[in-house]
């Protein structure tokens, strides 16, 4: 199989797993880095090992139209934040690989959503593309368990090792699973995370921002302490009777900062001022 790949970093787990199937790639599109999310310095190597071309933006139908003049045979996506075009006329395949138990947790991170909701089961989905987000027949998917104590980024390596072995999977075995594809059932769509989502409320309780501090980790949290602005990278909460306002910073070490909440305290250990 000749296939063009889009996406970053983070799935470049599929790209090698393909790769190891005898799948020939032809070109890689990817997006420009964003910090936490997208990185392309991996897969710009790969592109450079194997002399493909590279491709930062999006993904356009003239595209399509030079993947087939190329023969390629399947557009293979995964994390690619760009809507793929109407691709039927120009390649016989393309397939998504989508960081979710789909129908469940449609939509553009899913990750972060995961966390905040304490789902204990997920799984990376590959599906056809179609018209609609996320919705196309599903060829398979790989599950894995969540427990408490993941963070966005443990969830993040467990999604990439899900998807290098679903990606094995779809390598041996495209035609048939292909084939057997199964329409997707009515699911949900997850909007990207909001400001509202990742700013904490010393006022909430020790469970809720603990579910923040670890769905959003190095993406960073909101906090206003001391009527600045913060944003922070990695704390936790613990539960503790106490008499105090919400909001009041009790104890500051080195570049930890201990803030009381509802029923207990929070402690930011790697945070800076806005």
């Amino acid at each position: 199989m000749r296939f063009a790949f889009a996406g970053c970093d983070r799935n470049l787990s599929i790209f090698e797993a393909l790769v190891a199937a005898s799948w020939q790639p032809v070109k890689i599109f990817s997006v420009p880095e964003q910090e936490g999310i997208a990185y392309h310095r991996a897969l710009l190597a790969c592109a450079n090992d194997r002399h493909i071309s590279v491709q930062l933006d999006p993904l356009r139908a003239h595209d399509l139209l030079a993947l087939e003049e190329l023969a390629c045979d399947i557009l293979v996506v995964g994390s690619y934040n760009y809507k793929i075009p109407e691709w039927n006329e120009h390649l016989p395949y393309a397939i998504n690989f989508h960081p979710s138990p789909l129908p469940t947790g449609r939509g553009p991170y899913p990750l972060v959503n995961a966390i905040l909701h304490e789902h204990r089961h997920w799984a990376v989905t590959c599906h056809r593309i179609d018209a609609t987000y996320d919705t196309g027949a599903i060829l398979a998917s790989q599950a894995f368990a969540i427990d408490q104590f993941d963070t966005h980024e443990s969830l993040n390596i467990k999604i990439q090792i899900a998807a290098g072995q679903l990606a094995t999977q779809i390598g041996q075995n495209f035609g048939a699973l292909w084939d057997a594809a199964h329409i997707q059932s009515e699911g949900d769509y997850w909007p990207l995370f909001s400001t509202t989502d990742r700013t904490i409320d010393f006022a909430s309780s020790v469970r809720h921002i603990r579910l923040q501090l670890q769905a959003f980790g190095k993406l960073e949290c909101y906090a206003m302490v001391n009527q600045q602005d913060v944003r922070v990278k990695s704390g936790y909460a613990w539960f503790e009777s106490h008499t105090l306002a919400a909001g009041q910073v009790v104890h500051e070490y080195a570049s930890s900062i201990v803030v009381t909440c509802k029923d207990g305290f929070v402690v930011f250990n790697d945070w800076y001022f806005v």
